[in-house]
């Protein structure tokens, strides 16, 4: 028997190891995809309770002031998720900081520019000062966000195509409202409450003791006396 037989083959034990890192890497994803899961559904529900709140906020502050507070920590957690416990890099706490802020405004600037559209029947005015706004804070808040994108881009010529749309959504957004409100069209959709009570109808008098309606005030006895004791 030859050394060759003897000893194992190096393209055998690569292959083999080979084998187990795949198996390692499929174990890995399985586990890892109901985390990714609840990561990216954490940021849309997040959004989603930040857009109601930030559009309905005059209607009901407290209320609506919790239920921005309930997206943001959704938000955030799921920033956490993705960005910190599913990647293979641990970034520094400068780092962390700085995506947690960032996030936490991508998180609003979503919220004011989906809500602002979505309610802006609802809302003119405050939608055409949420849709431009929520623009350029998420634009602001990503780029701040992405690590591998320089912070200084928010003064390229995107962020400049960015400011100038959001400059005309406001113009055009303020002009549709003016004439809804003109019209009389808004608030259309739903009325959030804020629908005036139809008036009441008149109470009908209350019988008297025969069944008929209460009849006026009795006349009073004439200042002669005609009675049946008056003489003549």
């Amino acid at each position: 028997m030859t050394a060759h037989q003897l000893l194992p083959s190096p393209t055998a034990g690569a292959a083999a190891t080979g084998r187990t890192s795949r198996r390692r890497m499929q174990r890995t994803r399985r586990r890892s995809l109901a985390a990714r899961y609840l990561g990216y559904v954490g940021y849309f529900v997040g959004a989603g309770l930040i857009s109601g709140a930030v559009v309905h906020h005059p209607l009901d502050p407290d209320r609506y002031t919790r239920i921005a507070g309930y997206g943001a920590l959704v938000f955030l957690a799921a920033t956490v998720l993705n960005e910190f416990l599913l990647t293979r890099e641990r970034p520094g706490l400068p780092r962390v900081l700085l995506v947690i802020g960032s996030s936490l405004a991508l998180s609003f600037g979503i919220g004011m520019l989906s809500g602002g559209l979505q309610h802006f029947d609802d809302f003119p005015a405050r939608g055409a000062v949420l849709v431009p706004l929520g623009l350029v804070v998420s634009f602001v808040a990503f780029v701040v966000k992405d690590a591998d994108t320089p912070w200084h881009r928010v003064f390229s010529l995107i962020g400049l195509a960015v400011l100038i749309s959001a400059a005309l959504a406001f113009v055009g957004l303020r002009q549709i409202a003016a004439s809804m409100e003109t019209a009389g069209t808004a608030p259309g959709g739903h009325s959030h409450g804020t629908a005036e009570p139809e008036p009441a109808a008149p109470a009908p008098a209350a019988p008297t003791a025969t069944g008929s309606p209460a009849a006026g005030p009795a006349p009073t006895p004439s200042a002669h006396g005609d009675g049946p004791g008056h003489g003549h």
